[in-house]
Parts: structure tokens; sequence; C-alpha cells
């Protein structure tokens, strides 16, 4: 049985979670396989809102097995608290039963959040994502596999503990006693998270050779992939296609489906240029209506019309068999509805993104107009995805308006629109009839 990947192929905020979750009632592993808690994904069932920053969003299906991969960083204290929220919620505790840690994902300390939260160029989260990341890089990060080896070698500890504290003091932050609170956080990871570490690649490499349906989500987007995206505003991982596989221990022959979430606009968090930013009317309809804060940090996301040289960018890396377009509804109520298909660039008009964020800040979307649509209320919407699941009639249940502007999308792009949200509820999505 193949993989499937899901990805965000704009600047994350796509609606994955949402996403994955309605996948994991078919599926029966869901593997997170980069990233760590600057992650948000958000899946609403009924009245009940569940906000997810490491935990993978197939959690809401109980049968479905749960993989914290290769590639992510864990900030163990902040999974416990995700953790003790759902077991508060839901009366189960997933650790070491249904929930396994990579043996190879490297830990966030405290140290790491501290030195985070210094940025003050990039707009991170300051969770410590970047700073674990450049020790892994480095090769003086704490995997979880080396935890029980580390603790019962204390010059490794020793040495570990006089690297970091030389960074504080050198960062001007306080490093007295760091030594001491190093071995004791160290400790406390390993007596609350031990049972729960496994070689995960075998894991799922198995699961896959006997038949078992693999789910591999992905964090933030394409556009904030530190190779691929709008570097320096970009965050600490691969977030693509290639990296699905390696950070889930698997090799990519595994994957037949690669699914890229897009929102129905362009949204960003943070810093870095966003060509089809609005600032009028349209791009405060797009914040209100869509409610566009942050999952993770509660920041306004700055809004504005779909740009497709973002997605035929996010498309040529990633290679997806189909997308899901997300928060159609929100578009509902907008008398014109427009489409960047281009940009200008320094009076000269280019299809593709510019690799200098300078360039990219310069750059002028070029726009078509659609024809707009009503808006409806999220009951409204919910109502007609679920009289299209009943009897089969796929988009056709949408306004002529909205039919239109998917139809454009697929025709620009060139990959076929295999789903459609129009609401945060899980039933609020209508599939293609094709």
């Amino acid at each position: 049985m193949p993989a499937t990947v899901v990805l965000g192929a704009q600047w994350g905020d796509e609606g994955k979670g949402k996403l994955v979750d309605r996948l994991a009632g078919q599926a029966d592993w869901v593997v997170r396989f980069q990233g760590g808690n600057n992650a948000g994904h958000t899946v609403v069932l009924g009245e009940r809102t569940i906000k997810l920053h490491l935990l993978p969003s197939g959690i809401t299906r109980e049968n479905c097995e749960l993989v914290l991969g290769d590639g992510m960083v864990i900030d163990p204290w902040v999974l416990m608290e995700e953790l003790q929220r759902w077991q508060s919620e839901t009366g189960e505790m997933p650790l070491g039963t249904r929930l396994h840690i990579s043996d190879r994902a490297h830990v966030i300390l405290p140290f790491h959040r501290m030195v985070d939260g210094l940025d003050k160029k990039i707009g991170t989260t300051g969770r410590g994502i970047g700073p674990t990341y450049a020790d892994k890089i480095n090769r003086i990060g704490l995997r979880f596999g080396d935890i029980a080896e580390l603790l019962a070698d204390d010059s490794a500890l020793k040495e570990m503990a006089s690297h970091q504290a030389d960074r504080l003091q050198y960062l001007g932050l306080p490093s007295d006693g760091h030594a001491t609170s190093l071995r004791s956080d160290i400790q406390w990871v390993h007596d609350n998270y031990s049972q729960a570490i496994q070689n995960t690649g075998v894991m799922v490499d198995t699961a896959l050779s006997t038949g078992q349906q693999v789910l591999l989500e992905g964090a933030q987007g394409c556009l904030l992939d530190i190779d691929q995206g709008t570097f320096p505003f970009v965050t600490s991982s691969i977030t693509s296609r290639g990296n699905s596989t390696h950070g889930a221990g698997i090799h990519p022959g595994h994957v037949e489906e690669t699914i890229g979430v897009v929102k129905a606009y362009t949204t960003r968090v943070g810093h870095g240029p966003m060509p089809t930013e609005l600032f009028d009317e349209a791009g405060k309809h797009l914040g209100e209506v869509g409610h566009e804060f942050g999952t993770t940090t509660g920041r306004p996301r700055r809004c504005g019309w779909l740009d497709l040289v973002v997605l035929r960018h996010s498309q040529r890396v990633n290679g997806f068999s189909s997308l899901a377009l997300t928060k159609l509804d929100v578009l509902g109520g907008l008398e014109t509805i427009s489409i960047c298909i281009g940009y200008e660039l320094d009076g000269v008009e280019i299809r593709d993104m510019p690799a200098s964020s300078k360039a990219l800040a310069r750059c002028k979307p070029i726009l078509i107009d659609l024809p707009g649509f009503d808006a409806l209320s999220l009951e409204e919407w919910l109502e007609i995805a679920k009289q299209a699941a009943i009897d089969g009639s796929g988009f056709a249940a949408l306004p002529e308006a909205a039919q239109h502007y998917i139809a454009h999308i697929e025709q620009l792009l060139g990959v076929p629109v295999a789903s459609v949200g129009i609401g945060p509820d899980r039933d609020a999505t209508i599939d293609t009839t094709e």
C-alpha cells in the first residue's frame, strides 16, 4: 500500500490539519516528518475545536498510529502539555501506546528557546526551532535515542553544558547553574518519554510492506522551505516532498500520491515579501471572515489574492498529483476576485519567482479579475457540502462563480483540484465527482 503525502503549497496555514484529519479516517498511520511546535494545525469537529502543534492530526482517529518522525525537532515540555490536554478532553493518553517518537528526532531544550527569543529580524515563533536545527547541523544536538547514553556519560554531559553556557554568556543570557539544570531537564525527558522512543522508520516501513496506509503530514508550507522558500524569511527545515520520506525514515518509492493544500487566497505570518498582499477592504474581508490568526502565535496573518507564481513554484518543487483547495467560502461576499498570474519586476514581466527576497519585494502582481459570489453562513456552506455528498453532485453544488474560480486554477496550474473546503467543519468539504 503506497504512502500519501500532504503538503502546504503556500506560506503555511493552508488547512492541512483538516485534510489529514479527513484522510486519516482511511489510514493506519499518520507521520509528521519535519518541524516542531512552530506548526499549528486546527481540526474542527462540530462544536469542538482542536489545536495541535506537535501531535499528528490523525490523533482524532482512535485507530491511527501516530509518529513524530526522524526529521522533527520536539519540545518535550510542550508535547507533555499537549498530551495532558488531550487526556483531559478524551481520557486517552496515547504516549507509549499509539504515539511513537523517533529515536533520531532532536530534542528542543530550554537553552534553544532562550537563544531563539533573541530573534528580531526573521520573525520566528521563538520556540527554539532554528537553534535546535542549527545544533543538529553542527553535530552537537541531542537526539531522543541518545538521551540514555548521555545521562550515563558525565564527561559528555559536562561538555554539552559547557558549550551551551558559553553560548548563553556570549549572548548576554544567564548561564549560572546551567550544568545542573541541563542534567535535570534531560533526566525529566528520559523519565517521561523513554517508553515511547522507537526506531520509527522501521515501524513505518514494516507497516507499508504489510499493506497498511500511511499519511506523511507536513508542517508549514513550500514557501517556508529552507532551500526553496523566500530565504531568509523561512523556517529551519525542508518542508517539501523531497523530505517527506527522508524525514519519516523510508524511501521515496513508497509515495504514490502527493496532495498540495492550497488556500483559496494567500496568507503569511511574520516578515518577508508577499507580492499579492492587500491593504484595502478586500484584504480586511479576508482577514476577518477567514479568522486569519496564527494557530501557534496568535499573530494576525497578512492576506492577499491567490498567487499562481507561488503555486507554480510549489508545483515544480513538489509535483502535486492533486490539490485540496481550502477556505473557498471566505471569498463569498466579494464582488470581484483576483488571481495573480505573473509579476512585474523592474519593468519586466516574469512568470517565476526570483530567488532574492529583495527582488521579490519589488515585484508587482499581474492580476486577472473574476466575478465573485454571494456570502453564505457557515451553516449554509455546510449544508451544501452535506447535500453534495448525498447526491454526488460534487463541485456542481457550488455557486457558478465559485466553480468558474476553481476551473481557472486548474487550467492555469495544470493540476486537478480534488477537494474544496467551504468551512472549518470536518464535513464542510466537497470532493470532485471525477
